[in-house]
């Protein structure tokens, strides 16, 4: 299998190279840029399969940068971030990044997160029998993998879709936290429950408060208002 390749964009010299030279070591191509325009212009040349983002960068900030990348070619994207306030995450969640890293990181903990991101983002998810799920009034079809509102797609990240296909695959049931990290994330080490929560708190926002129920004390359910 080719080397995958990361783009780092990160204007604090001294992080990037740290933690390009942890993922070199972990056997990813890395390339580096320390602006927000250059951190697009250096995505459309060299297509990578992951971006690593800082929020804050000089020219336009890395939810501009995120939009750019995105609208150029579809690609995961994890940001590098100090601000860790829900309002933030769910802005970065909302204009398609898979995830969110929280400065000061472990670089175990972010090397993980990538494998996790670049993992869920290669399979093909196991699908529920039906092709088509009616969710209240919107259609989530499993093949196109996409959610349709009176025939228009309404518009989701792939991790904002992999969970609400998990939750509708088996609508009368409560999943736990870890459960979805799981199934959703392909991640078993625990301890990143907010993960869940802000995406959670991104589809309701999206979709309607109903769409996804809270079970108190143990996690999420498909919404009975879904």
């Amino acid at each position: 299998m080719s080397r995958r390749t990361i783009v780092v964009v990160e204007d604090d010299a001294t992080i990037a190279g740290a933690v390009a030279a942890r993922l070199r070591a972990e056997g990813f191509g890395v390339e580096v840029a320390g602006s927000g325009p250059d951190g697009v212009a250096l995505c459309a040349r060299v297509a990578p399969d992951l971006v690593l983002l800082d929020w804050m960068l000089p020219g336009f900030d890395g939810v501009e940068a995120c939009r750019r990348i995105q609208a150029d070619r579809p690609v995961p994207v994890i940001f590098l971030t100090a601000r860790d306030a829900e309002a933030d995450v769910l802005v970065g969640l909302g204009i398609g990044a898979d995830d969110y890293v929280v400065k000061p990181f472990s670089p175990r903990e972010l090397v993980a997160r990538i494998h996790v991101v670049l993992r869920r983002t290669a399979r093909t998810p196991e699908q529920p029998r039906a092709a088509r799920v009616a969710i209240g009034h919107d259609v989530l079809d499993l093949d196109g993998r996409r959610l349709l509102r009176d025939g228009a797609e309404v518009p989701l990240t792939p991790t904002e879709l992999d969970l609400l296909a998990t939750l509708a695959a088996r609508p009368g049931r409560a999943y736990s936290r870890d459960e979805l990290l799981a199934e959703v994330w392909a991640w078993r080490g625990g301890g990143a429950t907010r993960t869940v929560d802000s995406h959670v708190a991104a589809l309701r926002r999206k979709l309607g408060a109903g769409v996804v129920r809270t079970v108190s004390g143990h996690g999420y359910a498909l919404g009975d208002g879904a």
